[in-house]
């Protein structure tokens, strides 16, 4: 894995611990957070909503689902 790809994987599993720890937030939160754009946080949340572990239940705003995950 090419460190490109293993950094946006780090920063996604981050984007969704905080997300977990903080309950939900908007994107605007979490790029301010993670000192990047909105657009590539978003492209973060993609891959989470993908997967099936984030959710926007309001425009822009995220929490996580109810799906179980093994963080290691």
């Amino acid at each position: 894995m090419n460190h490109a790809t293993s950094r946006m994987l780090t920063r996604v599993k981050a984007v969704y611990l905080y997300i977990r720890e903080k309950g939900t937030v908007s994107t605007q939160e979490i790029a301010e957070e993670f000192g990047t754009t909105d657009r590539t946080i978003q492209r973060d949340l993609n891959i989470l909503t993908h997967n099936g572990l984030v959710k926007s239940p309001n425009k822009g705003k995220w929490k996580i689902t109810s799906k179980p995950v093994n963080i290691s």
